[in-house]
């Protein structure tokens, strides 16, 4: 197990330098000066070069990444170009409202799809499967915008039950948080369940077939028993590759949803750095993001032995 885990975090490593290096060789594709920028037009050039000097703009391309990089290594990500504020002290409080709404919604989706899955698996070809797969389809089709669209009107200005704009932090008032976020996350699960539903079914019908579960019904196990001792487990794989798939794309790639929900998250920031060509922003989100979605990955490649042993001797 110990030599499995050294294994699997040593190739995150070279994989973050490759992503650090694609980071930074797109954002020198943008055209533009950023100390011109920050500076406006109206700068000197004396102005500008020491400007470009202290943000490592100077030098060639390999020395100007050498110099970024060992700068973020050190938690430096810079400052914003718009507001002058520090950029990753902003990301990783823009960061907890996303992760709050991603892994609330991720795992409400999980514990209603996998049972789902099961069952659907079980009663293939029969009524309630038909049932349960046309609703995953359903939900898997409908664009969470527009889903997010119709809870806001219904809830909010329909039945008046729900906040309808603005953000409260959990940090800050609980109560009056758990109102904000409701519905962000009951869309992101919603359409999420739908997805998780059809893994679950598709990899629950493949352990159904094996010698082993025949085995375990020619014993008298009751099928509740099988489903949950021996199908589930060695189902479970596949749903959880998607499952850390699925948390890393949506912890960087909410901004649609949160600008509907008028969210303060990372996805949010992200698109308006772009608009306002901030780079170092723009650069520290596209990084951080890339980070998370690697470690994300790694944590679901270290519990793949919890389910399958015969992964540690891989």
């Amino acid at each position: 197990m110990l030599a499995y885990l050294a294994r699997r975090v040593a190739q995150t490593i070279p994989t973050l330098l490759l992503v650090a290096l694609a980071v930074f060789a797109l954002l020198r594709l943008i055209p533009g000066d950023p100390a011109q920028l920050m500076l406006g037009d109206g700068a000197d050039a004396e102005s500008l070069a020491r400007l470009r000097d202290q943000m490592g703009l100077t030098g060639s391309l390999p020395a100007q990444f050498m110099h970024w990089l060992s700068a973020v290594l050190r938690g430096d990500f810079g400052h914003s170009l718009s507001d002058g504020q520090p950029v990753l002290p902003v990301i990783l409080e823009r960061f907890q409202v996303s992760a709050t709404i991603v892994v609330a919604a991720v795992a409400i989706a999980v514990c209603a799809a996998v049972p789902a899955g099961l069952v659907a698996a079980w009663k293939q070809n029969k009524a309630l499967d038909v049932g349960i797969v046309m609703t995953a389809t359903l939900l898997l089709s409908i664009p969470s915008f527009w889903l997010g669209m119709l809870l806001l009107l219904w809830f909010g200005l329909h039945l008046n039950w729900l906040p309808v704009v603005g953000y409260v932090a959990l940090r800050d008032d609980f109560s009056q948080g758990i109102l904000y976020v409701i519905l962000p996350i009951a869309t992101l699960a919603m359409v999420e369940t739908g997805v998780f539903t059809r893994m679950a079914r598709a990899s629950a019908i493949e352990v159904l077939r094996l010698e082993y579960v025949a085995h375990a019904r020619a014993k008298g196990v009751p099928e509740a028993g099988v489903l949950r001792r021996h199908v589930l487990p060695n189902a479970f794989a596949p749903t959880l590759t998607l499952i850390g798939l699925m948390l890393g794309n949506l912890l960087g790639g909410i901004a649609v949803l949160e600008t509907v929900f008028t969210l303060p998250g990372l996805g949010r920031h992200l698109v308006d750095a772009i608009f306002a060509r901030d780079y170092p922003v723009i650069q520290g989100c596209l990084l951080f993001t890339a980070f998370i979605y690697v470690c994300v990955n790694l944590v679901v490649d270290l519990c793949y032995p919890l389910f399958d042993p015969r992964v540690t001797a891989q």
